[in-house]
């Protein structure tokens, strides 16, 4: 009789190892799989796709409840998929799964997420990868994010994805009996309308505090926001191609090639 394969599966965040998201994940995947955990040993919250060049990348053992969970690194997401891939594990892992995001990151947060980045890298290191988000930042329940990720982890596990595209995933933060369904969807065009609050600290020093909100103009469910928004799961297959293939094809026409 032919032995079942045992999947290798990365785990890693950007709320930090020690994050109630991430241990949910852990949990839930352990169910499919033998789990790796690298993540930041702090919150990294929207630090992009950065990586760490001029300054060592210290790594620890990080234990939960007395028992080893994982490696804690002072770096970015984007930095622990990356040292986890060359340098920590012994083989490669067969996906990576990032999360749960505790908040959202849809429309254009995927640009700023450490979340998505972390999956990014994985996909650029040629492994099928998932950013998993909770659309919330009340206290959160994880669970039905962390069952959700689980049964696409093993889905994608058996199915694959194409080089280059990884799976943005955004989950309302409902129960199961709640959520509407699951969507397929777009990213959104939903941007930030930021607007920085001015201070002054005890020393009279002027400092600004970035805040603001999301300015949704989505309405189809066709797009990550709404879909979210109104109580189903968001898929988002995205890619690290930032080439705009219109506008290649537009300015082959300009003739910007003959100028000297």
């Amino acid at each position: 009789m032919k032995s079942k394969k045992k999947y290798h599966i990365l785990v890693c965040n950007d709320d930090g190892i020690d994050a109630p998201g991430i241990y949910a994940l852990v949990q839930e995947l352990k169910k499919i799989g033998t789990i790796s955990v690298v993540a930041p040993d702090k919150q990294q919250s929207a630090v992009g796709h950065a990586i760490t060049m001029n300054y060592p990348l210290r790594v620890k053992e990080f234990k939960k409840d007395g028992k080893f969970f994982g490696y804690a690194v002072q770096g970015t997401p984007a930095d622990c998929v990356k040292l986890a891939t060359r340098a920590i594990l012994k083989h490669q892992p067969d996906l990576v799964v990032s999360g749960i995001n505790h908040g959202s990151n849809t429309a254009i947060s995927v640009i700023y997420s450490g979340t998505v980045s972390a999956a990014t890298e994985g996909t650029v290191l040629g492994i099928p990868s998932i950013a998993v988000s909770l659309t919330t930042y009340a206290p959160p329940d994880f669970r039905y994010a962390a069952q959700f990720a689980r049964k696409l982890a093993s889905m994608v596990l058996k199915k694959g994805l194409p080089a280059g595209t990884l799976l943005n995933v955004n989950v309302p933060p409902l129960k199961k009996n709640e959520i509407k369904g699951i969507l397929v969807t777009r990213q959104g065009k939903a941007v930030w309308n930021d607007t920085f609050d001015h201070r002054r600290d005890p020393n009279n020093r002027e400092y600004f505090w970035l805040t603001g909100g999301l300015e949704d103009v989505d309405t189809d469910l066709e797009f990550d926001e709404a879909a979210v928004r109104n109580q189903y799961v968001s898929i988002t297959p995205i890619h690290y191609d930032l080439t705009d293939y219109k506008m290649f094809d537009a300015m082959k026409k300009w003739g910007v090639e003959k100028l000297r």
